[in-house]
């Protein structure tokens, strides 16, 4: 940005940023879990719109938890590094930072690491603080804290502390009322309720961040005129020419004030 500044360049920025996952005590449970570990398991957590962290409503924090030590045991198997349908990490170097951001007292699944094969297990961890060094840094692999609230209010505090303007927030509740508020609330590039990703494979949505965590948008048409510049073309016509518009003003003030109120 700095660089296309000193030329005047134009430009969009899509960064990152920790996305949020909010699971109310209303969500469908079982939907919730499979399309969460769907979205942070993907690439093994390498997309820049992958849940970074879950905060769920305190009421069903184990029951969440259970299910979710099922999901990925289920579709992973007891050795994900077994399973053709999980990826490694793109290098050893963030194969050992994402490394360092688990935790082992605080993992409920996963855990396993492997720096020279660049394998990191699909780990959940359990009981993060806001302090924990996972949550200093947008993960951008497959490790997902999870954190519990009670009230909403709470919801927007942690957001607003970890990453004012997440590039995406997905939010788990069958109430449209609390749908509404937290989609109105929340400041972020898109929002997903009920689903994760999903915004970003829809040409018909304006797809970037807000904020820290980019300019502009694209995607579809979006992208179309993101990229384009739209110069403007008036053509007048010379059949007529309202001489009332050119100097002298003298005995016209009052007709170009009532023409252009």
């Amino acid at each position: 940005m700095k660089q296309a500044a000193e030329h005047l360049t134009p430009v969009t920025l899509e960064l990152g940023g920790k996305s949020p996952c909010i699971v109310c005590a209303d969500a469908n449970l079982d939907i919730a879990v499979k399309r969460i570990v769907y979205g942070k398991m993907l690439n093994a957590g390498q997309t820049c719109i992958a849940p970074d962290y879950v905060l769920v409503d305190d009421s069903i924090k184990q029951i969440f938890l259970d299910k979710i030590v099922q999901r990925i045991e289920l579709i992973y198997g007891k050795k994900a590094s077994e399973s053709e349908d999980f990826g490694r990490i793109v290098n050893v170097k963030h194969a050992s930072r994402i490394s360092e951001l688990i935790e082992p007292d605080k993992v409920v699944v996963g855990g396993d690491v492997d720096i020279q094969k660049r394998y990191i297990a699909p780990t959940v961890m359990a009981n993060v603080k806001l302090t924990d060094p996972v949550m200093q840094q947008e993960i951008f692999g497959p490790v997902l804290p999870v954190i519990s609230f009670s009230e909403l209010d709470e919801v927007f505090t942690i957001i607003r502390q970890l990453s004012h303007h997440p590039l995406a927030a997905y939010i788990f509740s069958e109430d449209k009322q609390v749908q509404r508020l937290l989609s109105s609330k929340i400041q972020a590039g898109g929002v997903v309720i009920n689903h994760c990703l999903q915004h970003a494979a829809n040409p018909n949505l304006p797809f970037g961040g807000v904020g820290n965590s980019g300019i502009g948008h694209y995607h579809g048409k979006f992208g179309f005129d993101c990229f384009s510049h739209q110069k403007s073309v008036l053509k007048a016509a010379t059949w007529l020419d309202l001489s009332f518009v050119y100097p002298a003003y003298k005995g016209k003030l009052s007709m170009l004030k009532k023409l252009l109120k």
